[in-house]
């Protein structure tokens, strides 16, 4: 074998560290045991020694010299297993291959010579490599330490033998029999090789394997242990700290040091003073045995919590951005935590200067020098020049620097940690990253010398470690110090470091004499050194600690009192960047913001100015602006001007505005603003930053003595009201803060929209929106309402929105949180706890208005809470009454509270104890507010919010309060339900759910002890806590949920809810979209319900009438029944079947109010409504139903005496015809007369003929006098009209009434001027009430007539209920009992003519001779065919399809028609126009508009009903004009009437029956009987005189039906379609119009029509109202039209008089008293009604002169209206999208 290559591969894996590739051989087997046996060829030479060329792990080399002449050798291989041998030729050298790793092998070799003779044998003894450990690596990294592991393959008996290096130099080795192994003590941040080699028991070693692995910073290691690790170079953010997750509303305890973070963080952000104190817990408390003599005692060892809470803050630190790190800063501060100054980083070994981190905080306290007169400094504290005491520390100190620190800044009365120290939770475990931190607090004075430490501010740093180990901290703190304290116990080491610094600040050596280590010749040396005098030493001797603290505390106050130097931390970056310490600021994304914020904010000298200047938008124009648009909606100022007029002059003054505001120019300070807007997030939040930050410096300027003054004067009112509201304007002209600009770049974008689009900068302001939705979602809060102008700039709030929306889809659910309460009692506070929105915090009422902050919800959550984001709304606290009596706020703070509660869906009530007094009128406005929303359909949840109550058994001890609390509610309720109009509500709980025991909560004062050095209240901010996890619980409810919104949806409340507070009047003028379209929606399934019902019920009525008509057919001979029995019996049926439909349609409601989609919710008030009107529904057509079963028994029972004489006839005739045949037959022997036969035949039949009908007894039906019976039913409804009415009835001839046209009856002079002074047009109000009844009628009496039935009183009866209905609806005319009487007897006069004609036609056609003498032919060619014996089934069939089954099948038809025209109607293209009233309202109004005809129009207003109907006719006559569609349905109904005959055909032959043919056709009549209405008169012709066998005429008759399935087609198809619309039972337009009509009602004051869902609506109301001129209605004096609109109207100071008030003057706006049941709200925008004031203006000369009137004065903008805008106001109006 050759092996030369495996050689040298192996050879290039040895390594210097590794000699086991070097052939090794076994102890035993070195020697070559070359010993010659005994063999009987001696002669042939053995191979030379063999050598062990290479090892490994499944091969071995081997190599030996060869004897001369010998070229073939056998080699054989031992092992304890196994035996190879194998022959070798020509080489002296091979590789042994597959062997097994780690195995001992002998090797033996013997020559073989030519002839086959074998040498004695040489042997060697070796052993395969073992394989080298399989996936080696580093399990786990640590700084120190570095834990292996790997698969352990080959022999069972082997050791590891494993190699640490670094750089080639070996550090650790350690051996062990296990797969696992772990270096400790190694180098933190270094780069190991481990090498892994297998050693077997005779000492063989694997190859090594090997990994590396780089061991941890303490960074890295502590970040890992931590889970931030990913967090240091991808850097926490505020929003992802503010977010809401599950972790951040659950109270599960840190399981695991990753939880501490999280732990600290969330509880630093609710502000609690417990933050630092968090530890984690592995397992369960132990409570076993303890067993003395064997446990190890080490759970003594505290293992919990191995975390130093200085290394949990530094760690998040390094691991936040900027905006973190400040919040963080910032609420440590308010908890009274020290703050970092220095920020170590031991990985880089530098720090940080965090400058940025504590810009944000603010402080105010009052130093002793200015407590005399009450004043007091507020500052940023990096502005604050300070002297700083730093506490450093050299070599090991026995005593706590920080422990003395904190008593030090403590008084004896409030002992607080600022410094973390040994003796708290965790302070004593070992730092691992925070060593060399300088931590940073104050001291600040309240002013009280009793209670203040220092009587002036002072700054403390203190450095954490040695200061050996942290020079660049140490000098730093030597240069900007005014004092440096050292502590020490002994000086020995480094003491020089003292010496060594050229520093101005004062050293101070602080030393314990009571350390083993204190050598005081050291000290005295130093200090002889340091040139220090007797107070720069404080030694610590046989004393306690307060001794000690008070030699400490006058040592600094002599220093801070004595010493002139100060430094402001913003000073001190200079000091830094010397020292090579890096400043957080110096980011260029924040220098370049900061350039950016101070180029605007520089130039701020005077903030009225500057805004005057550079925010002019947002002024006195826009405030101008806000106050016409609610004039507009309020008409105020009207006075006796026309308010139409007076709203367009208003329209035209806010147009001018708005081209006042674009004629600004953008600002430089407004283009610099939106410029740096435009950077990339991370420049723009800190440009915010700084932006808020410089004009809060400028603002507290101004606002600090100002606000100081507003509250000392508030407190004595009386005496200083002018002076309060001169502050109070004050105070919001000064102040300025970035909102300001926010709401100029709103007021540009409306500006810039206002304009053409054309326009240039319409077009750059476009993205201004967007811009700002971005802004959102970076956590800035968005301008909801302007507190300035007490407006929303709707446009820019809409399409900030719309962009918001469009950014965040689909996860654009919503839950709004609003908060509301009066001003300054902690409401921005508790929501900065709660969730830590970046609201403004201030004690004055500096910024008004509304403000909304988006939160995330997460996923982990999202689920519980359903929603995607939490929008937390602020407001501006409410004024005390006696505030807002000066500004008229009161009526804001109403508005506010209105809007924002309408907003929310939890509601928080914020009531400080100590506001109690001023806690009603928040109330009041509060019930007022949630009153409004339960009447919208809007359900917030409420939360009250007690602050200030300190004591623990709070919520017992206020349970009295509570109950106080809810007696108030409930008086305001009642109060605020009697303002309303609403007085059903007498109790909170009313108007929405209220829990006095789940609804209040308890929350003790903000500050533990006095600021400003108390630190945030421990109970303050877990009880905000708890109520913060109870308000995700509440969230969490499926109720709520089924009223979450998206973000388009809380913009669409806005609008209407904030249009309808604009109003006032909010119940009454409250339009929303969204409500509209949820009402519009539940009408659509309504009306499908609704038609359900009614065409079951129309199916059921047709087979009853069928089943009437079918009675005796139907009845079998045994059955004795009679028509009253069936009329009992389908009256029951009737019942049975009316009370499941009822049922049916109840569920569907049911169902429909249970889903959670569509806004149900908000049209939950409805409900009843639609109860109700399937009641209605009910009660109208089981009425109707059973008038019509009477009716038709009744007229059929009329018909039974003739059918009985028919009957007897036909019997009577067929039994003369068999007579006489047989007698013939008998006498007619011979056929030579045949010629003759005929002749004889015809006179034979005659003369029986003639016979049959003299024998007939009955002359026909009795002819009624149907004038007489009409008459008769009119008496009888006047009789209630009294004795003047029943007088002139005596005198009334019916037959001299009905003809000609009917003129409306002129009154009495009196009355007639009377009416002329309050309506000039009353004559023709009533002739067009008038016409539009007769018309009604008129149809009613063709319909009737056209059934050619008998006259019936029901009739009659159904046309004057109609006229009662009609003028009850219309009473408001005030028509006259003359009136009505000459009215009802015209119609009257004319029905009973009608009638009277229809019942002589009846009596005609049923004439028993007249009916007989019709089929007396028919009679006699059956005669003549049975006397031949002809076969009459072909005949007989033919007759039976023709005479009875083609009209049955007609009647089928046209019965089943109706219905389906009706659902053809109302689905496909015209299900839009035909699904509500509202849309079909639409439908017409628009085609109106486009066909532009005045005729049209005077149709549609004057005549409505006669229009709708008229409209209906013609578009159900377009939809049908081909005849295709209509052809469809008759062949749908056409082949299944015939397949059911045929059917009937096929089982009738199944039987055989006693009366042969006739019993055959009886039974198919009967089969059909449900069906089909049989002519009975053909019937009885058809089966007389039939002797047809059954099977042949059963044959014929298949086919005859088959044929006349074809013929009925073709017939049908010839008919054009209005005349089968007037065949048709059901007439479809008729059943739209009462679909699209409604209730029929109009509006009192316009006469706009009713578009409420339902039959039994409680309130009729309309999408849009017109002007009243157009209803004919003209001004008393001048004639001419008038252009009020009526929802104008009842929102203004107008008043009106009609019959209802006795021509009385009434209020517009208390119309509801006059007209209850109509709810006439304010346009949705003042645009709404733009249709009608177009049509109006287009048409004005027009209207004139038809109403015989003067044109009307249209105001200037409506005749600027465009047909475009009159069509979108039209779609705004009816919710159109």
């Amino acid at each position: 074998m050759d092996c030369s290559s495996k050689k040298e591969e192996n050879a290039d894996e040895a390594t210097s560290e590794d000699t086991d590739d070097k052939p090794q051989t076994c102890p035993h087997s070195l020697e070559s045991n070359q010993k010659e046996e005994v063999s009987r060829l001696p002669g042939v030479p053995a191979p030379g020694k063999i050598l062990v060329q290479l090892i490994g792990t499944s091969s071995v080399t081997l190599a030996w010299d060869s004897p001369d002449n010998i070229t073939t050798f056998e080699l054989t291989c031992f092992s304890p297993k196994t035996t190879k041998t194998f022959t070798v030729t020509n080489v002296t050298a091979t590789e042994v291959e597959d062997l097994c790793p780690g195995t001992e092998y002998t090797f033996s070799l013997v020559s073989v010579s030519e002839n086959g003779n074998r040498s004695i044998r040489t042997e060697v003894t070796t052993c395969t490599r073992p394989v080298p450990p399989d996936k080696f690596k580093a399990k786990s990294v640590g700084s120190t330490s570095v834990t292996l592991v790997w698969d352990a393959p080959g022999c069972e008996e082997k050791k590891f033998h494993i190699i640490c290096y670094q750089n080639g130099r070996l550090i650790q080795e350690q051996k062990t029999q296990s797969g696992s192994v772990v270096f400790s003590d190694l180098s933190p941040g270094n780069k190991y090789s481990f090498h892994n080699t297998i050693v077997l028991p005779n000492g063989f070693l694997s190859k090594a394997a090997v990994t590396y692995a780089q061991t941890k910073t303490d960074i890295q290691n502590l970040l890992q242990d931590l889970g931030l690790e990913q967090h240091y170079s991808n850097k926490l953010s505020l929003k992802d700290v503010l977010q809401i997750d599950m972790r951040s509303v659950t109270d599960e305890p840190a399981q695991s040091q990753s939880s501490l973070p999280w732990l600290f963080l969330k509880k630093l952000m609710m502000v609690n003073v417990t933050a630092r104190s968090v530890k984690y817990s592995c397992n369960d408390e132990d409570w076993s045995s303890l067993d003395i003599y064997n446990d190890t005692f080490d759970f003594l060892n505290d293992q919990n919590s191995s975390v130093n809470p200085l290394d949990i803050v530094t760690a998040l630190f390094l691991c936040s951005d900027g905006f973190l790190q400040q919040e963080m800063v910032s609420k440590m501060s308010m908890c009274q935590f020290s703050v970092p100054l220095l920020l170590p980083n031991s990985d880089t070994q530098q720090c940080m200067f965090m400058l940025w981190a504590m810009r944000d905080i603010v402080k105010k306290f009052r130093p002793q020098s200015l407590s005399e007169q009450k004043g007091f400094v507020e500052e940023r504290i990096v502005h604050f020049e300070l002297p700083l005491v730093s506490f450093v520390r050299l070599g090991d100190c026995s005593i706590s620097k920080s422990q003395i620190l904190n008593k030090l800044l403590s008084n004896p009365q409030q002992y607080h940690d600022t410094f973390v120290h040994r003796d708290m939770d965790c302070g004593d475990i070992p730092r691992k990253i925070s060593n060399g931190l300088v931590e940073m607090s104050w001291y600040l004075p309240c002013g009280n010398k009793n209670i203040d430490v220092f009587p002036e501010p002072v700054a403390f740093a203190n450095l954490r470690g040695d200061i050996s180990t942290f020079e660049t901290q140490y000098t730093f703190l030597c240069q900007t110090s005014t004092a440096v304290f050292v502590f020490f116990d002994n000086l020995d080491t480094n003491y020089k470091l003292l010496t060594n610094q050229h520093a101005k600040a004062q050293f101070v050596l602080v030393g314990n004499r009571q350390s083993k280590a204190f050598d005081l010749e050291q000290l005295k040396r130093t200090a002889s050194e340091m040139s220090l005098k007797k107070n720069n030493i404080i030694l610590k001797n046989n004393q306690n600690d307060a001794y000690f603290v008070k030699n400490l505390h006058s040592t600094v106050k002599y220093i801070i009192n004595n010493l002139p130097n100060k430094a402001r931390l913003e000073e001190m970056d200079t000091i830094a960047h010397e020292l090579g310490i890096k400043v957080d600021e110096d980011i260029k994304e924040c220098q370049k913001a900061k350039t950016n914020a101070y180029f605007i904010t520089e130039k701020i000298l005077d903030s009225m100015q500057f805004k005057q200047d550079q925010l002019p938008l947002q002024g006195k124009i826009w405030k101008d602006l806000a106050k016409l648009e609610k004039e507009e909606c309020r008409l105020r100022k009207a006075g006796d001007q026309n308010l139409e007029a007076y709203k367009s002059d208003l329209q035209i003054k806010k147009t001018e505005l708005r081209k006042q505001q674009s004629k600004y120019d953008i600002s430089d300070a407004m283009s610099c603003f939106v410029s740096a807007l435009s950077c990339l997030n991370q420049e723009r939040s800190y440009f915010l930053k700084w932006m808020r930050m410089n004009l809060d410096n400028l603002s507290r300027k101004n606002l600090s003595s100002l606000r100081e003054k507003y509250k000392e004067k508030c407190q004595q009112f009386s005496e200083n009201k002018e002076e309060i509201a001169r502050l109070d304007q004050q105070i919001s002209n000064s102040s300025l803060g970035v909102e300001h600009f926010l709401r100029e770049m709103g007021q540009l974008y409306e500006a810039a929209v206002s304009l053409p689009e054309n326009i240039q900068s319409h077009q750059q302001m476009l993205h201004l929106p967007r811009l700002c939705a971005q802004l959102m979602l970076d956590g800035f809060p968005l301008e909801l309402v302007d507190g300035d102008a007490s407006n929303i700039p709707l446009r820019w709030v809409s399409d900030v929105l719309h962009y918001l929306n469009i950014l965040v889809q689909p996860n654009n659910k919503i839950i709004v949180v609003t908060v509301l309460g009066v001003q300054s009692t902690g409401k921005s506070t508790l929501l900065n706890t709660m969730f830590g929105v970046q609201f403004a915090v201030s004690s004055g009422r500096c910024t008004r208005g509304a403000f909304m902050q988006l939160i995330r919800v997460t996923e982990d959550i999202k689920n519980k809470l359903g929603c995607d984001f939490l929008v937390v709304i602020d407001t501006e606290g409410l004024k005390s009454p006696e505030l807002a009596k000066l500004d008229d706020s009161h009526e804001h703070d109403n508005e506010l509270a209105t809007l924002v509660v309408g907003l929310s869906d939890i509601t928080i009530i914020n009531i400080a104890m100590e506001n109690s007094t001023e806690m009603k009128d928040v109330l009041q406005i509060v019930v007022h507010a949630f009153l409004r929303m339960k009447e919208i359909g809007k359900k917030p949840k409420c939360q009250f919010v007690h602050q200030n109550v300190a004591d623990v058994s709070a919520h017992d001890k206020n349970m009295r309060d509570r109950k106080l609390l809810l007696e108030q509610l409930n008086e305001m309720t009642e109060a605020a339900a009697k303002m309303e109009n609403k007085e059903d509500y007498k109790m909170f709980t009313d108007v929405m759910e209220y829990d006095p025991e789940t609804c209040n909560w308890y929350i003790p004062g903000l500050w533990h002890g006095n600021p400003p050095m108390a630190p945030v209240n421990a109970g303050y901010s877990e009880a905000v806590y708890d109520f913060k996890k109870n308000m995700t619980d509440i969230i969490g409810k499926c109720e709520l949920k089924t009223s979450v919104n998206n973000i388009a949806d809380f913009l669409e409340w806005t609008k209407s809810l904030w249009n309808a507070v604009k109003y006032e009047n909010f119940i009454f003028s409250f339009r929303n979209s969204l409500v509209a379209d949820a009402y519009m929606r539940l009408c659509t399934e309504f009306h499908k319900w609704e038609w359900s019902f009614k065409k079951h019920m129309h199916s059921w009525l047709t087979g009853a009438e069928t089943r009437v008509s079918n009675f005796e057919i139907l009845k079998l001979k045994a059955d004795k029944s009679d028509l009253k029995d069936l009329l009992f019996g389908l009256k029951q049926e009737a019942v049975t079947k009316l009370d499941s439909m009822e049922k049916t349609t109840m569920e569907h409601l049911s169902k429909y109010f249970e889903q959670t989609e569509g806004h149900v919710c908000l049209v939950e008030k409805y409900k009843q409504d639609f109860v109700n009107s399937v009641k209605s529904l009910r009660r109208e057509t089981e009425s109707s139903l059973l008038t019509q079963l009477e009716a038709t028994v009744e007229i059929r029972r009329g018909m039974t005496n003739l059918d009985k004489i028919k009957k007897t006839f036909t019997d009577t005739m067929e039994k003369k015809v068999w007579g006489l045949l047989e007698e013939l037959r008998k006498n007619n022997s011979s056929n030579s007369d045949a010629s003759m036969t005929d002749n004889e035949l015809d006179r034979y039949f005659e003369n029986i003929w003639q016979e049959t009908v003299n024998e007939l007894s009955f002359n026909g039906l009795e002819k009624k006098n149907i004038s007489a019976c009409v008459f008769s039913q009119l008496r009888r409804n006047l009789n209630q009209k009294g004795s003047s009415v029943a007088e002139k009835l005596m005198k009334v001839d019916l037959n001299n009434h009905g003809t000609g046209e009917f003129k409306a009856i002129k009154e009495s002079f009196f009355k007639k001027l009377f009416k002329r002074i309050i309506n000039d047009n009353s004559a023709m109000n009533l002739q067009n009430l008038a016409d539009e009844i007769i018309d009604t009628c008129f149809q009613i009496v063709q319909e009737k007539s056209e059934g050619r039935f008998d006259y019936h009183d029901t009739y009659i009866q159904e046309i004057i209920n109609k006229i009662e209905d009609k003028l009850m609806l219309n009473k408001h005319i005030g028509f006259s009992d003359e009136f009505e009487l000459s009215l009802k007897l015209y119609i009257c006069g004319y029905s009973a003519k009608e009638f009277q004609h229809m019942h002589d036609c009846f009596i005609k056609e049923n004439d028993p001779r007249r009916c007989l003498g019709q089929y007396k032919e028919k009679y006699h060619n059956d005669f003549k065919d049975l006397f031949s014996d002809r076969d009459q089934c072909q005949k007989k069939a033919e007759e039976f399809t023709k005479l009875c089954l083609i009209p049955a099948v007609e009647t089928f038809i046209y019965s089943s028609l109706g219905p389906d025209i009706v659902d053809k109607m109302i689905q496909g293209k015209n299900a839009f126009q035909f699904s509500t009233r509202g849309f079909f309202q639409y439908t017409l109004l628009k085609q109106l508009l486009r066909e532009d005809a005045f005729e049209q129009y005077v149709k549609y207003i004057s005549s409505y009903e006669r229009f709708v109907k008229g409209w209906i006719s013609d578009e159900i006559t377009k939809q049908f004009t081909n005849d295709h569609e209509v052809s469809e349905l008759e062949e749908r109904h056409l082949r299944g009437i015939t397949k059911e005959i045929l059917e009937a055909v096929k089982m009738a032959q199944n039987e055989t029956y006693d009366d042969g043919i006739k019993g055959f056709i009886q039974r198919i009549c009967r089969q059909l009987g449900q069906k089909l209405i049989i002519p009975k008169d053909a019937l009885e012709i058809v089966m007389v005189l039939n002797n047809a066998s059954q099977q042949p005429f059963a044959c014929w008759l298949t086919k005859s039906v088959e044929e006349m399935e074809q013929t009925l087609k073709e017939k049908l198809k010839k008919i054009n379609f209005k005349e089968k619309l007037s065949k048709l039972k059901m007439k479809p337009q008729d059943e739209l119009f009462k679909r699209v009509f409604g209730c029929g009602k109009q509006c009192p004051f316009c006469r706009a029509p009713c578009e409420a869902g339902g039959e039994a609506h409680s309130e009729h109301c309309a999408s849009v109202h017109r002007p009243q001129g157009l209803g004919s209605c003209v001004f008393v004096y001048d004639k001419k039209l008038v252009t009020d609109i009526c929802s104008t109207d009842v929102h203004s100071e107008q008043q009106f008089k009609c019959f209802e008030t006795n021509y009385d003057y009434h209020p517009y706006k208390r119309y509801r008293e006059i007209f209850p049941d109509w709810h006439i709200p304010a346009d949705a925008s003042i645009q709404a009604s733009d249709y009608w004031k177009y049509v109006m203006a287009r048409f004005n000369t027009k209207f004139a002169e038809k109403y015989n009137a003067c044109p009307a004065e249209i105001p200037f903008a409506w005749k600027t209206i465009k047909k475009e805008q009159a069509e979108k106001s039209l779609k705004e109006s009816f919710s159109i999208k």
